[in-house]
């Protein structure tokens, strides 16, 4: 299975992402009653969410976890959860109970907390275990920062905690995300990266020396089992492969 996916667009890689993701859903759902995604948030995923909501799919044993949140409330224009309700939960019908959302609208510690605790519950997770995603879905940023976790951010190198509040001095705010112990925990990892704009970080990522605080999306795919990358032709630009 080839790590390195590319497509022509931006469209094709979001669609072929999709179908991937799909597809290992179903295979999990082979061994099990139930399936596990935790899905980023931007622009490109949305092309995703859409391409899954056209598929056929048993959505009714679909469990959506969030891998970050911005530090605003439902229905706000930068809220990953509203992103992904209206281009995936309402299309398909997931219910309430099915979708476990990070309260940005909470303090970022005290939602923190309460996500780290959800994860416990609907999992039904030991002290010291994580929850292993059956498919875990990434982006990078043009710093090479994946999920919410930015160069330089010392949670980084952390791998006792489930979800941290973290603050980036990019963006000049606090935000909730997933931490190195659940993200190098998942089954399966998907990364969809698109435009020229990236074309940098995937480099530094994909080719770059090894340095996980300068280029945190180096972690996950040089540490997690089952990586894939869905790219398009802009987003390579500058690889030497």
């Amino acid at each position: 299975m080839p790590k390195l996916r590319v497509y022509d667009s931006k469209e094709e890689a979001a669609a072929a992402a999709a179908e991937f993701i799909l597809g290992k859903l179903d295979e999990a759902l082979q061994d099990a009653r139930r399936a596990t995604l935790a899905v980023s948030g931007g622009s490109t995923p949305k092309l995703m969410f859409e391409a899954m909501a056209r598929r056929e799919f048993e959505w009714p044993k679909l469990q959506l976890f969030f891998v970050d949140e911005r530090p605003v409330p439902p229905g706000h224009p930068e809220s990953n959860f509203s992103m992904a309700d209206a281009a995936l939960c309402q299309p398909v019908g997931l219910e309430a109970e099915q979708v476990h959302r990070i309260q940005g609208e909470l303090e970022p510690p005290v939602a923190a907390e309460r996500y780290a605790d959800d994860l416990v519950e609907a999992f039904g997770l030991d002290e010291e275990a994580a929850p292993r995603f059956d498919v875990l879905h990434l982006g990078i940023g043009d710093d090479a920062h994946t999920a919410s976790l930015f160069p330089g951010e010392p949670l980084i190198l952390d791998r006792s905690g489930l979800v941290g509040s973290v603050y980036t001095s990019v963006k000049k705010s606090y935000r909730v995300s997933l931490l190195p112990k659940v993200l190098l925990n998942a089954a399966n990892t998907v990364f969809l990266v698109t435009g020229a704009d990236k074309a940098k970080s995937l480099k530094a990522v994909l080719e770059g020396q090894q340095d996980f605080l300068a280029y945190p999306a180096q972690l996950v795919d040089r540490q997690a089992e089952n990586v894939v990358w869905f790219v398009d032709t802009a987003a390579v630009a500058e690889l030497d492969r």
